[in-house]
Parts: structure tokens; C-alpha cells; sequence
């Protein structure tokens, strides 16, 4: 259910940009909100960013706010994680999900493998 694949990570300089791309499989995309979490070594799950299923709202978690940016592209059934200025810290491994409530809910995913951001010297 409400399957994704994320895509784009990478290994990145600190202060470089990655985009991932998260993809839907088998749902239309634009009847949900999609956030984008990421999970360090020994750390919990954390929320990163959410768009609403139109666009038209976004939230951020602190630690990331100013330097990436979710959007989407409905008609392609993908939305992405813009990811500039990236730090040390930001490595992680980068999931998206189907997200209720207009971004204040939990999310639905079922955390598939999803894509490895690693920012090292």
C-alpha cells in the first residue's frame, strides 16, 4: 500500500547539493500529502520535510529549514527533496511516505530501503 521508491542519494561534500526523487508505486501521488524522513546510525526516525497533496503548504524540520526544499510535480507522480548546504549531520538514510492529516499526522509508510545521503570530506 501507498508504495514508494526514493532515489538521488549519494555521496556529497559538505556544502554540496543532492535532489532525491521520491517516486509513486501503484497510487496517485496528488491525493497525498508526502513527507521525506531520515534515519542516522543509532538515531530515531526523524520528519525532515512535508508537502501537502497540492503544493501548496510545506514544513520543515528546524535543523533543515533554509537549506532544503520539497516540492512536487503531480503530474509525474514524484516529488522531491532539494537538499543544498549540506552538512555532516544530514547523513542519514532518506525515506519518503504518504503522510495523513495534511502533514500532521503519522506517516504510512512501511520503510522500504530508501536512499543513503552521505556528506563527508
Amino acid at each position: 500500500q501507498l508504495q514508494v521508491v526514493e532515489s538521488g542519494g549519494g555521496l556529497v561534500q559538505p556544502g554540496g547539493s543532492l535532489r532525491l526523487s521520491c517516486a509513486a508505486s501503484g497510487f496517485t501521488l496528488r491525493y497525498y500529502a508526502i513527507g521525506w524522513f531520515r534515519q542516522a546510525p543509532g538515531k530515531e526516525r526523524e520528519g525532515v520535510a512535508c508537502i501537502t497533496n497540492s503544493g501548496g503548504s510545506t514544513n520543515y524540520a528546524d535543523s533543515v529549514k533554509g537549506r532544503f526544499t520539497i516540492s512536487r510535480e503531480n503530474a509525474k507522480n514524484m516529488v522531491y527533496l532539494q537538499m543544498n548546504s549540506l552538512k555532516p549531520e544530514d547523513t542519514a538514510i532518506y525515506y519518503c511516505s504518504a503522510v495523513p492529516l495534511d502533514c500532521r499526522g503519522q506517516p504510512f509508510g512501511s520503510w522500504g530501503q530508501g536512499t543513503q545521503v552521505t556528506v563527508s570530506s
